[in-house]
């Protein structure tokens, strides 16, 4: 199956489960699909903690359990399947090149210096930061690296770590979504690592206007957009992502440690108490979306918790409130919830290949030849989808 063929049957099959996957229980107790798949509402409101803490990081087995009451699904596993793209031996640059670097970050940079091979012309960092992946392509293949940024003191630092390994790397203090940023693509070979959202998409539309000769990019959150929606690079499709849509694609976390997970579900527990609270007096308003709350709040109890955010937030609490039930409640509710949204995230990963594939189908139709794979473990960072570019003439 080629890349279109491919990217052609995604869209089809997202369309074809937006049922299933766009309703979000964070704002509705009962998702609609409950009443179509009761069988499968019920297997998820039993999970033990231990059986759904297993099925958030196993997706053979969520994709498993979910085909058993749901036979479509049968074959989202292969449809989403990504071959790990082959690597090259980096030269060894001692352990002094990479320190203060930390080291998951250093891991990255390393896999996907790896995979991108051999370079042939000057170096283009798309959004840099402090220029580490162009340093380490710098000093490996003997180019010289232009690193494009617009934190002045990522500059400076990027500079003073460059002069440190006698390397030949430039940094251009430049916002990568100004008209200006435009020159600094021709004739490179464009690298970009979790550039954003709105900066890798402005990337790939530079790099075909400028008729490059290279480009590896590993997008990034996808859902900081320019727009209120997804814009396709391709017209011919039907699935139309908004940016809740966009961000069920990036929700996949795998560094977050014990404090985090618990700070995480208490924040959702307490905002999902206050929303119970809040609907006693407005049972018929629906959900309202909330900005992102002070953690420490966090710190209050719950009942200071929701005075602080019924005060931001303009909202009147009932007038009298037994506290500790309505902190159960929220629990209850964040229990509901992480276990009816297994279903969302099962298509997590098939809403990102489709996004990367809309950029890859793209380049292709633009005269390019396209590699798709993974550059590192899941395990690593969850957004290890490499995008490999080289112009066919």
């Amino acid at each position: 199956m080629n890349l279109a063929q491919r990217f052609q049957q995604l869209d089809i099959f997202l369309v074809d489960h937006a049922w299933l996957w766009r309703p979000q229980p964070f704002k509705e107790a009962r998702p609609d699909w409950c009443r179509r798949l009761p069988g499968l509402c019920e297997t998820l409101l039993s999970l033990s903690d231990e059986a759904l803490a297993w099925l958030t990081d196993d997706a053979v087995a969520l994709n498993a359990l979910l085909a058993e009451h749901l036979p479509s699904l049968e074959n989202i596993s292969e449809l989403i399947r990504l071959s790990r793209r082959s690597t090259t031996t980096l030269t060894d640059l001692g352990p002094h090149f990479a320190s203060g670097i930390p080291g998951r970050k250093w891991r990255q940079v390393t896999a996907f210096a790896a995979v991108i091979g051999e370079v042939q012309a000057p170096l283009l960092e798309w959004c840099g930061g402090k220029g580490h992946l162009g340093r380490l392509l710098a000093a490996q293949w003997r180019h010289p690296v232009l690193t494009l940024e617009h934190d002045p003191a990522l500059c400076e630092q990027g500079r003073q770590l460059a002069r440190h390994a006698h390397v030949e790397q430039d940094f251009s203090l430049e916002d990568a979504l100004a008209p200006s940023a435009a020159g600094a693509v021709a004739d490179r070979h464009a690298v970009a690592l979790h550039a954003c959202g709105e900066l890798h998409r402005r990337l790939v539309r530079l790099f075909v206007e400028s008729k490059a000769a290279a480009l590896d990019i590993a997008p990034c959150c996808y859902h900081l957009l320019t727009e209120g929606c997804y814009r396709p690079f391709n017209q011919n499709v039907r699935l139309r992502l908004e940016r809740d849509d966009l961000r069920l694609a990036v929700t996949e976390t795998v560094t977050a440690v014990g404090r985090e997970v618990r700070l995480r579900d208490r924040e959702m527990a307490w905002k999902l108490g206050f929303e119970l609270l809040r609907r006693r007096l407005h049972p018929d308003n629906g959900y309202r979306p909330m900005k992102p709350i002070d953690k420490a709040w966090l710190k209050q109890g719950f009942d200071g918790f929701c005075r602080a955010l019924s005060e931001r937030e303009g909202e009147t609490l009932p007038s009298t409130v037994d506290w500790q039930a309505a902190e159960a409640a929220g629990w209850q509710r964040q229990r509901d919830t992480m276990r009816l949204s297994l279903p969302r995230h099962a298509f997590r990963r098939a809403i990102e290949l489709w996004l990367v594939l809309d950029l890859a189908t793209f380049l292709e139709k633009h005269g390019y030849e396209i590699q798709v794979g993974s550059f590192c473990d899941r395990a690593l960072t969850p957004r290890n989808i490499l995008i490999s570019a080289r112009r066919r003439d």
